[in-house]
């Protein structure tokens, strides 16, 4: 099998991980672990994780004017990104959670205008402003069954989370240009974990261990291997054959996958403002990401 087509491999891996991990996580959460908690404990984990596998990565050492940048990845990334999405999640559901974070390319693009002067095309402009009205749509209107106890906040938060999740790609674009990713990836991760602490303490104090099924415990697992550590060295798979517009068209698997997972197990149900919401998103990453056919 060609590298290419391994890249493919690793990229589909991506979404298909995230996809089910919405439904996975809202499983946890709040009742065997509060959110705050339950981020505490993924964060704790793939520190570990990261820190144990740099070890065997190439021995680079961070100039120290790079760490500010690696400060503010581990806030965007980590500590606003992680805090957000997980609040969110609780109060709203697996779908609308999904499709609220397909509108990251679309935030990207925003972002990269206005900070680094990238040229937009009048093409663009109509695709950002169709999928941030589907996302506006969706937090304003949609409602969930399930656990969605509130649904326009929780829509809300993880859409914050998207606009973070966005700084984070465009802050950390020049540590990836420099080292290697396992050089810095530690230190974003530890400086996210003392970010979180604070947040997450009194909540995982409050985790009774003794009572969490065993479901819950894999549930747990899952997020902290699969959804955090593996999807990183998933996406350097990718990316080291990919370009980021091919990869990038991956993420939109992530709604499609989470809500064919939700609805197999029953736990959510799709609505008119969900199928309306999604269209209006799809729609506008299309016209964001389109290119002409002169890359992979």
């Amino acid at each position: 099998m060609s590298r290419r087509a391994w890249s493919l491999i690793a990229a589909l891996m991506v979404s298909i991980i995230y996809g089910v991990s919405f439904t996975i996580a809202k499983d946890v959460m709040p009742t065997y672990v509060k959110p705050y908690g339950f981020i505490l404990l993924r964060v704790i984990g793939a520190t570990i994780l990261f820190w144990a596998v740099s070890f065997f990565g190439p021995k680079e050492k961070i100039q120290l004017n790079d760490f500010p940048r690696i400060i503010a990845a581990a806030f965007f990334g980590v500590a606003l990104n992680m805090l957000t999405f997980f609040k969110g999640l609780n109060y709203t559901s697996p779908i609308s959670a999904s499709v609220i974070m397909v509108t990251t390319p679309i935030i990207v693009m925003i972002l990269s205008a206005i900070l680094i002067r990238e040229k937009v095309k009048p093409r663009k402009v109509l695709g950002i402003l169709i999928g941030l009205f589907g996302a506006g749509f969706l937090i304003l209107y949609g409602r969930s069954i399930g656990n969605a106890t509130n649904a326009t906040w929780g829509n809300l938060l993880v859409f914050i989370n998207a606009v973070s999740y966005a700084f984070y790609l465009i802050v950390v674009k020049k540590l990836m240009d420099k080292y290697n990713a396992f050089t810095f990836v530690k230190w974003i991760y530890t400086f996210g974990l003392l970010m979180v602490l604070p947040f997450g303490w009194s909540e995982c104090q409050q985790i009774q261990w003794g009572i969490i099924p065993f479901d819950i415990l894999w549930a747990i697992g899952f997020v902290i291997v699969f959804t955090t550590f593996l999807t990183y060295l998933f996406n350097l798979v990718s990316m080291r054959e990919l370009k980021p517009t091919t990869v990038a068209v991956f993420i939109y698997l992530q709604p499609l996958i989470a809500t064919l997972y939700a609805i197999v197990l029953g736990k959510d149900a799709l609505t008119t403002v969900k199928i309306i919401s999604a269209v209006l998103i799809f729609a506008g990453v299309y016209l964001v990401t389109q290119k002409v056919k002169t890359d992979s």
